[in-house]
């Protein structure tokens, strides 16, 4: 069975990049308790410090969908929108076929 990957950029509003990634990293922490999430990867180019990557992997379309009703989730949702440049897409949604650290079986 393949996980459902999901790879994005967050585009800040100028010198809103180190807010966004943390309130994205508090995210990342909430996805400790969802066992579907195998990977929650928050990343940024050094030359363009207001784009905030997120690489995610899940068991499913349908557990990334969840988690975003997670305990605490919407509350950072809420706290980040102000924050984009611009509405965030859905990113990049990819079907993970395998590789080091992702058990496809």
């Amino acid at each position: 069975m393949s996980k459902y990957g999901l790879h994005g950029c967050l585009r800040a509003k100028e010198g809103n990049g180190d807010s966004l990634a943390e309130i994205l990293i508090k995210a990342s922490q909430i996805m400790n308790d969802a066992i579907t999430c195998h990977l929650y990867l928050v990343s940024r180019d050094p030359d363009r410090p207001d784009d905030i990557y997120v690489t995610e992997v899940w068991d499913s379309k349908e557990d990334h969908d969840a988690s975003l009703a997670m305990e605490g989730v919407p509350q950072l949702i809420s706290q980040a929108m102000p924050m984009l440049e611009g509405k965030p897409t859905g990113g990049q949604a990819l079907e993970i076929l395998g590789g080091k650290g992702i058990n496809i079986n």
